[in-house]
């Protein structure tokens, strides 16, 4: 009873650690695949809609709100110090840099990991990745890797769009509701953003885009029989991914802009 605990912990941890390497297995695998042929240009070209065009609503509305928040908050804190010209450059930085790629890379994880672990766990449950491979197709040639390269390349440009959005929400309510000079608002956000706050905004977007495909096809691979399995395989892809983007981001933000 004493060292039942820490048994559980052990436990715990070894499990931890095997899902770590299992996972990493899998990218290596996926990105072994990636430089030979053949290449499914319909699977990819699909996948790029499916991630990249399809998403746009939503990462439109939550960054043109995110920056419109953002400014009033930024406005409402610099107030106590008399510091509320500071508000375009923030919310312009905080965009590019942060804001704009981690909720972007949240909202797609939220719609395209589950939908990625739901229907490739939907094909493993009836049977069709076997019929897959009983066709001479690789399921990881075909399913993995279009979806992987396809978020990869769509999740930048979905960041970029967003940080436009977001930045143009936090005009907007600067404006009309902060009173800020139009020309004032915009020379101040062009003044202080530099080139590589908006290109390591993009790096992460890139980051998390194979992060949300790779979570969802991993955990759609190995989802459990039944209709429980695939729930779970998509709850389990979802959480995964989101943990892995905030905890990327951190690391990539240490690499970039770390002191």
């Amino acid at each position: 009873m004493v060292l039942s605990p820490v048994a559980s912990l052990g436990r715990l941890t070894l499990t931890i650690c095997a899902t770590i390497g299992r996972i990493a297995l899998f990218a290596g695998q996926t990105l072994g695949h990636l430089v030979r042929p053949p290449f499914y240009i319909r699977e990819f070209l699909t996948a790029l809609m499916q991630i990249g065009y399809f998403s746009l609503p939503v990462v439109g509305l939550t960054a043109v709100f995110t920056g419109g928040a953002l400014a009033l908050q930024i406005y409402a804190g610099g107030s106590r110090f008399n510091a509320e010209a500071v508000v375009p450059s923030i919310v312009a930085i905080g965009m590019v840099r942060e804001l704009g790629p981690v909720l972007g890379g949240l909202m797609v994880a939220a719609r395209v990991a589950s939908s990625i672990a739901a229907e490739i766990g939907t094909m493993k449950v009836t049977e069709q990745i076997d019929a897959l491979v009983t066709l001479s197709t690789h399921p990881m040639k075909y399913l993995t890797v279009p979806r992987v390269l396809a978020a990869t390349l769509a999740v930048p440009v979905l960041v970029a769009v967003g940080d436009a959005i977001g930045i143009m929400g936090g005009y907007l309510v600067g404006v009309n509701r902060l009173g800020f000079n139009s020309a004032a608002y915009l020379s101040n956000t062009a003044d202080f953003l530099e080139f590589w706050d908006v290109g390591s905004g993009l790096v992460k977007g890139a980051v998390f885009g194979f992060i949300v495909a790779l979570m969802g096809c991993y955990y759609g691979m190995n989802s459990g029989r039944g209709a429980q399995g695939v729930g779970n395989a998509v709850r389990q892809a979802v959480v995964a991914a989101s943990v892995l983007i905030l905890a990327s981001n951190y690391i990539l933000t240490e690499l970039f802009f770390s002191a």
